[in-house]
């Protein structure tokens, strides 16, 4: 394993590289949830019993609370840096993105920008996790894609309500990080952000329906491929998935191998490969930049 393991078992940290996702348990105090989900039916205006109060099947908040992953959850923040190799390598800057609107993130933040499934979807039939499902896509609207991209260094999922089956759980690919992994290395130029990755999701052959209880916290990698599900449960969901940003483009051809993140190792694992000396033949064009 690369570097001492904080909280990700060795298992653990082998099914991340061999599957691209890790299911961390209790990483969230449950009062503090209860607490923060109950804020948002208010700064909703929607009554927690009063169904006839949820205007919208879905929605998307902005963030009220904010708080450091190392104060807010301490075994969070371990495994976060057991994925990406050292807490030295999370871009720890607040950025600006410039794309259709500004927004900022900070990777060792977490808030209550809940995205809340209230009952989407709930008229349509039920679809389990596959390409017919639809909605299939990667994260990173706002810059240009490389194989060893910093931007989208992770993609999480924090569940702050307990997820069961058909309750608006993520899906997921687990096979599709070989796919896209592939499609960026045979286009080392960069893949412009419109691009389409969700038809990769045709190639693929293994699906998840991503469920969980209060305070599970799911890291996966950047190149996997996800979509919403809808929420046919008598249950609300509340999530977040915060991104995390890498300080630097990732490397697979690391002098020392025990230096590889398990990142870097799960995609040189969907290459099919120990090491790879990627070098990015067109410009990176980051559309984003330091403002704190």
């Amino acid at each position: 394993m690369p570097h001492k393991l904080q909280v990700l078992t060795p298992e653990q940290a082998q099914y991340f590289v061999e599957k691209g996702y890790v299911l961390v348990k209790g990483c969230l105090d449950p009062e503090l949830a209860e607490k923060w989900t109950a804020e948002a039916y208010t700064r909703l205006g929607y009554d927690p019993i009063d169904r006839s109060t949820w205007t919208k099947e879905i929605v998307w908040m902005d963030r009220n609370h904010v708080a450091a992953i190392k104060d807010l959850s301490p075994k969070a923040w371990g495994a976060l840096c057991d994925v990406t190799g050292g807490e030295d390598r999370i871009d720890h800057k607040v950025m600006e993105i410039e794309s259709q609107h500004f927004t900022t993130i900070d990777s060792t933040e977490w808030s209550d920008a809940f995205i809340v499934n209230f009952r989407r979807g709930a008229d349509k039939p039920w679809m389990k996790p596959s390409p017919e499902a639809g909605g299939w896509h990667k994260d990173g609207s706002f810059f240009r894609h490389f194989l060893d991209s910093r931007e989208q260094g992770l993609l999480t999922v924090v569940y702050w309500s307990n997820v069961g089956h058909k309750g608006g759980g993520t899906f997921i690919a687990p096979d599709s990080i070989k796919h896209v992994a592939r499609y960026l290395a045979d286009h080392p130029e960069g893949v412009d952000p419109s691009f389409d990755f969700g038809h990769l999701i045709d190639k693929c052959e293994e699906f998840v329906e991503v469920t969980g209880e209060v305070g599970d916290f799911i890291i996966l990698h950047p190149y996997m491929l996800h979509a919403s599900s809808n929420n046919h449960s008598p249950n609300v969901r509340f999530m977040t998935n915060p991104p995390v940003v890498l300080k630097d483009p990732m490397n697979f051809n690391r002098e020392d191998p025990a230096e590889f993140s398990l990142i870097e190792r799960a995609t040189l694992h969907g290459l099919g490969l120990d090491r790879y000396d990627f070098r990015p033949t067109g410009p990176r064009d980051e559309q984003w930049k330091v403002i704190g």
